[in-house]
This record gives C-alpha cells, structure tokens and sequence, in this order.
C-alpha cells in the first residue's frame, strides 16, 4: 500500500491557535448539525402529534426512541473508538494509520447496520411489550420502530462517516449534510403523513430516506477527499489489528450507552405505568430538553477530538487548558438554555399538542428537570476529554455505577412507594450529581492525564523529553 506519511493536513487547526476560539469553530458546527438532527425527529412528532393523534405522538417518541438509543447507541459508541484512533494518529500525522483505521471503521458501519436491522427488528415487540407500553400504543409503535430498523445501515454509515470527518477536524460537512438530511426529511413527512395519511409508517418512511441520504453525501465527500482520511470504496475491509484498537476504545462508550438505554427503559416503563397523557408529555419534553442535550453533547465531541489530536501531538498542557475552557463555556450555556426552556416551556408544548392535561403535566416536568441541567456538565466534558486520549474503561465504569445502577435502583426502590412524576424524574438529578462528584475526583487525582503529567515533569526535571503514544 502506498504511504500517505506526506499527505497534507489541511483541516488540522485544533493542535494549534487561540484554545477556546478553536473549540467554538469546531462546537458551532457540531451543535448546528446536532440541532438539525434533532429538528428532523422533532418533525415528525410535530407533524404526527398535529394530524394523527396523542397516541401515534406517543408511538414516534417515548418508548421507541428509547429502544432504538438502546441497539443503535451501542453501535455508534463502538464507532466512537474509531473517531479517537483517527484523531489520536492524525495528530501524530501517521497516515497509514489513519487510512487503515478509516477502511476498517466503514466496514465496521456495514457490518453493524446488518446486525441491527435484523435485531431491531425481530426483538422490538416483545422489548416494547416487557415495558409496558400502553396498549393504544403499542401496535402504531411497533410498526414504527420495524421500518425504522430497516434504514440502520445508513444511520451507522453517516455517523462513522462523519465521525472520521470530524476526528480530521472539519465539522462543517457533516453539518451540511444534516440540514439537507433534514429538510427532507420535513418534506417527506408533510407528503406522507398529511397528503398520503400513512400516519406512524410515513414518519418512519421519512426518517430513513433522509438518513440514507445523509449517507450517500459522507460517501462522496470521503472518496473525494485529498488528505489522508481518504476513503478508496475497493478497499473497504477490515483490519484485526485496527478494528481490535477501535473495539477496545469504542467499546466502553458502547457498553455506556447501553447502560444508559437500560436505565432509560426502565424509567420509561415507570412513565408508561403513569398513563398515555404522561407518556405524550414525557414524549414532547424529550424534544424539548433536546436542546439541552445536543449542546451540550457537542462540547462533549469537540472536547473528545480536542484532547484526542493534542494528546497525539504530544500538547498535555493544551488539552488541560482546552479540558478547563470547555467547561466554562459549557456551564454558561446550561445557564442560558435552562432559563430558556423554563420560560418558553409553554409556547414549545403547545407546538406539539392542544391537550391541556398533556401541557400541565409536561411544564411540570419542565419546571422540576431543567434547572439540575448543571449537575451534568462535568459528566459530558471530563468523560469526552478522558475518552479523546484514550482512557476508557474507568470513565465508563463511573457512569455505569453513578448513572445506571444509582438510577435503577431509584426506580425500584423508591417509586413504588411514592408513583408519581417527580419521583421518576428526580432519579436524573441525583445520579447526574454523583457522577459529576466521581468525575471530579477521578479527573484531578487518577486520570490517565494526571498520571501522563506527572510522569512528564519526572523526566523533564531529569532534563529528558516525553511524549505520549497516540
């Protein structure tokens, strides 16, 4: 195989320049495309919730996009190894590296979208009936979730695609490619919901023909691409090697997000045991706190490249620095969205529905849940950061001790005793809190940062040189 060591690194600004200038170029692009992505999902409970009803309201969100999270975000977080290998080398500048690490990783998104059409599809029932789901809801949400599996191929494909574009620094593509995917999928779902009347099934339609579109445009820009990320589709295969070094990174953040979805589920039966107007306004608060969620995920993301390229350029220093400014900004965003989505909590709702006992119960929830958003910051930001130089298993480990197993228990333990809305969500604030405490902790005294640091100064004061291994 040819080398590329000489290739031309013409979208890597992050090891250099203004730290906290940089961050917001490369976060801006990631939030707008995070805000599209969730605007196309919002579209289709806006459009359904109008025209078919609360319950098809209920079938597009609530339990099913919590079963999808559960086998789709194990997937991309396995994914999410290659996006830190691929950054890690490109900083280092090893291009063969990256292009073995590229062919493997798209491999790996057909591989994965095969495994979970069929797996989305023939366990979805019997999950969806073990949570309880109303039984009004219940057939419409099946039949949505089944179709929606069918499209996974090309959801594992844009998101492995746009994570190696972004690993390389250029988060503007994937940008673009979203607001066309999300356009769309707006314009699908007027035609197949309100002029074809398909309901639930032209929502699911819609989706998939967007994200297969998202799809094809990461494709092209990949195979057109002239650095070292270039993608050559003969060569598309996978490398033991590469996949066991993306697997073992990705796969922390999998199993995370697994855990999460577990967790989720279980709450999500709670709310279902609550009625259909808790689940409607559980729904529509889903779309809702998205805004919270897709900022702050994407500081989580230009954090992970952030950390991963300087940490491969040998800039420890850098990616503190990088690791302290992300938090602030973070923090002062949380502020702003949680006073936002606190005032205009009711004109959002009524955008999704009319039903008045919907509304009431949703602002509750509103009004209890958005301001403990800042308990979480510190989750998102440290775990990116540790995640970008590669340490992996104790973050995870924290997350599934000071998220999952804290929620779970919450859930069995106190619920029964008190079935209400407040006793449900309030299992959010509680572990984000936590985790948040352990993070700190673990950040400042026994992260791979920490030790990589104190390691340097041992043997710069010996007056020897060290840099760490991508």
């Amino acid at each position: 195989m040819k080398t590329k060591e000489s290739a031309k690194t013409t979208e890597n600004k992050i090891t250099e320049g203004v730290i906290w200038k940089q961050l917001l170029l490369f976060f801006f692009p990631i939030l707008f495309g995070t805000f599209f992505q969730q605007l196309y999902n919002a579209a289709d409970a806006v459009i359904v919730g109008r025209f078919v009803g609360k319950e098809a309201l209920s079938a597009v969100g609530g339990g099913t996009g919590t079963v999808i999270n559960l086998l789709v975000g194990f997937f991309v977080g396995l994914s999410s190894g290659a996006t830190v290998v691929i950054s890690q080398y490109y900083g280092a500048k090893k291009a063969e590296m990256v292009d073995y690490a590229v062919h493997t990783a798209m491999a790996f998104s057909i591989a994965g979208g095969l495994v979970l059409m069929v797996g989305g599809i023939l366990t979805a029932p019997a999950i969806l009936t073990a949570m309880d789901t109303p039984k009004d809801v219940l057939d419409p949400a099946i039949l949505y979730i089944r179709i929606y599996y069918v499209g996974t191929i090309g959801n594992l494909i844009y998101n492995v695609g746009s994570g190696i574009l972004r690993a390389v620094g250029d988060s503007r593509r994937p940008l673009y490619f979203l607001i066309a995917s999300c356009f769309t999928n707006i314009l699908l779902d007027l035609l197949l919901i309100v002029c074809f009347n398909l309901g639930v099934a032209g929502a699911a339609l819609a989706t998939i023909c967007s994200q297969a579109l998202s799809a094809v445009l990461v494709i092209l820009v990949l195979v057109r691409v002239k650095d070292m990320h270039r993608l050559e589709l003969r060569r598309i295969r996978t490398d033991r090697i590469m996949l066991h070094r993306i697997v073992r990174i990705g796969f922390p953040a999998g199993l995370q997000s697994v855990m999460y979805s577990l967790s989720n589920i279980i709450i999500q039966t709670a709310i279902n045991g609550l009625g259909t107007d808790t689940v409607a306004a559980w729904t529509v608060y889903g779309k809702m706190d998205a805004l919270f969620w897709m900022t702050i995920s994407s500081f989580g993301i230009a954090i992970t490249t952030f950390a991963g390229q300087n940490f491969g350029a040998g800039k420890l220093d850098r990616v503190r620095k990088g690791i302290r400014s992300c938090l602030a900004m973070c923090f002062g965003s949380t502020i702003l969205i949680s006073i936002l989505l606190c005032l205009g909590g009711h004109i959002l709702y009524s955008l999704f529905t009319s039903d008045p006992e919907v509304m009431q119960i949703g602002m509750q929830i509103v009004y209890f849940l958005v301001p403990t958003f800042v308990t979480y910051v510190c989750v998102e930001v440290l775990s990116g950061a540790l995640r970008g130089v590669g340490d992996c298993w104790i973050p995870t480990l924290i997350c599934l001790s000071g998220i999952c197993l804290i929620r779970i228990l919450w859930i069995m333990l106190a619920v029964p005793h008190r079935p209400d809305v407040y006793t449900v969500t309030f299992s959010y604030p509680l572990t984000w809190a936590v985790t948040s405490i352990l993070f700190i902790v673990y950040y400042c005294f026994f992260s791979k940062i920490k030790i990589v640091r104190t390691r340097r100064e041992k043997l710069a004061a010996k007056g020897m040189d060290f840099t760490p291994t991508a």
